[in-house]
């Protein structure tokens, strides 16, 4: 009797810890397809906010449906595919970047990427582009738009890092992203020179292609820099951005 007495205790614990993680399991199973709606639902919003057409007074599923006509670009050759975005899940196919061409510290790059293109009345008037790379402390995830002249920065919307709050964090702040509509890209020889100076200087960047850092940000903002020169370079969207050029820009007959 007195060994159940003493062993009962430790029977009864381990019965409601088994009890308690079948309930925290069944919980995050059957809570899923909510988190994973509401990360969709984030994503398109970040989307729209980028091309400036975010209206918090519409649903975002429908402004997104409405808006945005979503594509997959094959970085290998930078023309779009005709895999649908659920098709792109299954083509994870990726390659190890080499120190030389991995200047935003990403290591490996996927090789279908989705891109987002802005309906309008004759055609498509932006394209919005991912964009990702290291900051001081963390990988930043941003998207940006360009209007139809492929290089003039329409908006952009960083909405995942880890940076220090009210320094790198900044990155997030809507006053600071405001400081890239109209900047260029890429200048007369297509080479890609916007890029983020330390406030106070221009570091002989035009105006144009600079956008004023962050005090006391030094290493984010030159991160975010590094993240420019490879999504618009050779490696990233810059085969696509060419190819479009070359065939009218946007518009409902590219065909890429």
């Amino acid at each position: 009797m007195a060994e159940e007495s003493v062993a009962r205790p430790f029977y009864t614990v381990l019965v409601l810890a088994l009890v308690c993680s079948a309930l925290v399991a069944g919980t995050a199973v059957g809570l899923r397809p909510f988190q994973e709606a509401n990360r969709k639902v984030d994503q398109q919003k970040n989307i729209l906010r980028a091309a400036g057409l975010f209206n918090p007074e519409e649903k975002v599923v429908v402004q997104f449906q409405r808006l945005i006509q979503p594509r997959l670009v094959d970085l290998t050759t930078g023309r779009f595919v005709d895999q649908t975005m659920q098709d792109a899940v299954k083509l994870e196919e990726k390659r190890t970047l080499t120190r030389d061409e991995d200047p935003a510290g990403l290591f490996q790059l996927e090789r279908y990427v989705p891109v987002y293109l802005v309906r309008q009345e004759n055609g498509y008037g932006q394209i919005i582009l991912p964009l990702r790379g290291k900051g001081l402390w963390s990988t930043m995830y941003a998207y940006v738009a360009l209007d139809a002249d492929l290089n003039t920065i329409r908006g952009i919307s960083f909405y995942e890092h880890g940076e220090t709050p009210g320094l790198g964090g900044e990155i997030e702040n809507p006053s600071w992203q405001a400081g890239w509509q109209g900047k260029r890209v890429y200048d007369a020889d297509d080479a890609v020179v916007l890029q983020v100076v330390k406030s106070g200087k221009t570091d002989g960047v035009s105006a144009e292609h600079r956008i004023d850092g962050i005090s006391g940000a030094t290493m984010t903002g030159n991160g975010v820099s590094a993240m420019l020169q490879f999504w618009f370079g050779e490696n990233g969207f810059g085969p696509l951005l060419q190819t479009l050029q070359h065939q009218g820009g946007l518009n409902e007959r590219s065909k890429t």
